[in-house]
């Protein structure tokens, strides 16, 4: 069974807590060990001085009458004094001659004599040394040096007093452990009972938001609406809960956004779909129509009904190729993020031979160049491509012009960029597909029913996803003639294509 999360934060701080305890709990003991040390190697620091002043007798180990009565007399008054130490006689190469106690006790008959001149010379107490009952162990202790022999400069040895012996340690170990570990079980007691009731309510009030985010998440469908944000936009950003909670609205908001744009495209789509069936089904039965006509009547028809027949048929034949020629174009384009080809060429070259080649097909010509000639102008893109959008936008002006006058073309740079200007003296464009031009967002779903039929918008989408390729932009302009008046920008400089807008 898995805990909440708030309770194994509030076990894992607990958990923390107490080593962090037990740490801090073995370094004081440490400590408070050294300092008894030191505290009682101070009180003791004269100790074998003042009895190799006030008992000389005993640097001479025994030798004279009398000096062993005179030792065990010494050490009765110590042990009854001060049961805790234990004093040893040392020659002068530090190993034990005589114990005040019980010879066959010394295990270590060899002091370590560095620590002995230490401790005589003055160095930072406190200093630990040998402890001939227990070898290997090191424990305070006061030295004194016997005053040397008449005619001699060699101290005939060394009175070493061990002050934390061997029954002060028993002692002090049975009570003090038995004291620590009842300390110890009623700290962590009730450390444990504290920390944990404490720790409960905390991280079950931190963690309140976080839960409250984790429902939210778990029962968020688009079916409930929209996500609002929620408190001050400019409350404190460096709570992690808050960042998340604010992450997770942004997040399904933009998820909503996600979804009502797909579901817009989807229908716009469908809705595309029905107009160019719908496109496609008028020209295809009108076709239809006149090649059963001259299948039918084809012996009955003269020269030049049947001429008007398949000359009807042509144009219908036509409007159906370049449909959908336009179709496949357009989705060719949308297959892509960037232009394929980067060539270097002039621009100003291009408008003129597409609108020469329009000037070809009628008479008098329908397109012409206005406004002053810019001269030189030389940019970076897919020629084709470029081609392809000046004609379509040359050939929806004249399609939907009037005819009143030509189609006025005009080429402008500014700076790294240029603009071409086509424009017509027709109805101008429908509002819907103005305001979508004007605003950037594409127009290939925004296709526009026609007084007389179909729909129109194909030439211009192309237009303006080329534009985009190459990083421009295709837009409307006041026309000061009326009608429609274009305007493709380019820069001269290929260039990554802007994020298209959804």
């Amino acid at each position: 069974m898995t805990l909440p999360f708030f309770r194994r934060i509030a076990f894992a701080f607990a958990a923390l807590l107490f080593g962090f305890s037990g740490m801090v709990a073995w370094l004081g003991h440490r400590a408070s060990v050294d300092q008894e040390k030191e505290t009682a190697q101070r009180l003791s620091h004269g100790l074998a001085r003042h009895i190799v002043e006030h008992w000389p007798e005993i640097s001479r180990n025994g030798d004279l009458p009398g000096q062993r009565a005179t030792l065990d007399e010494l050490l009765h008054m110590l042990m009854t004094v001060n049961p805790g130490i234990e004093v040893y006689l040392l020659d002068s190469a530090g190993r034990v001659q005589t114990y005040l106690g019980d010879p066959a006790a010394v295990r270590e008959p060899q002091v370590d004599l560095e620590a002995v001149r230490a401790f005589l010379s003055g160095d930072a107490l406190p200093l630990t040394g040998s402890d001939p009952r227990q070898p290997g162990v090191r424990k305070i202790f006061s030295a004194a040096m016997f005053p040397p022999d008449p005619g001699t400069t060699v101290p005939p040895g060394y009175l070493y007093v061990v002050l934390d012996g061997e029954e002060r340690a028993r002692v002090a170990g049975h009570v003090g452990s038995r004291r620590l570990w009842a300390t110890a079980v009623a700290i962590v007691a009730a450390g444990l009972i504290a920390t944990l009731a404490i720790g409960y309510m905390v991280f079950r009030k931190l963690t309140t938001p976080l839960r409250r985010v984790a429902n939210e998440m778990r029962d968020f469908t688009i079916a409930d609406g929209p996500v609002s944000p929620r408190g001050d936009g400019a409350a404190d950003t460096r709570d992690e809960v808050t960042s998340i909670d604010r992450a997770f609205r942004t997040l399904a908001r933009r998820i909503e956004s996600e979804v009502s744009a797909r579901e817009h495209q989807q229908a716009a789509q469908r809705e595309v779909i029905a107009n160019v069936a719908h496109d496609l089904r008028t020209p295809l039965t009108a076709l239809h129509g006149y090649l059963e006509t001259l299948s039918l009547r084809n012996a009955a028809l003269d020269p030049t009904e049947r001429s008007h027949y398949l000359a009807a048929a042509l144009g219908q034949s036509e409007k159906v190729r370049r449909l959908s020629r336009q179709l496949f174009e357009l989705a060719r384009l949308q297959s892509v993020d960037r232009i394929l080809q980067h060539d270097r060429f002039r621009l100003d070259e291009l408008v003129q031979d597409t609108v020469r080649t329009f000037g070809l097909s009628a008479q008098p010509a329908p397109v012409a160049i206005a406004g002053v000639p810019p001269g030189r102008v030389e940019m970076e893109g897919d020629i084709e491509l470029i081609d392809r959008a000046l004609t379509n936008l040359i050939d929806n002006a004249i399609r939907h012009g009037r005819g009143e006058r030509a189609v006025q073309v005009s080429l402008l740079q500014k700076g790294r960029g240029v603009a071409v200007l086509v424009e017509d003296s027709g109805p101008g464009l429908p509002e819907a597909l103005a305001g979508r031009l004007a605003s950037g967002q594409p127009v290939r779903d925004a296709f526009t029913a026609r007084p007389g039929g179909g729909f129109g918008g194909l030439g211009l989408a192309i237009a303006q996803r080329i534009a985009w390729l190459h990083g421009g932009s295709l837009r409307t302009l006041p026309s000061p003639h009326g009608g429609t008046r274009m305007c493709l920008t380019l820069p001269l400089d290929a260039r990554p294509p802007p994020a298209t807008p959804a």
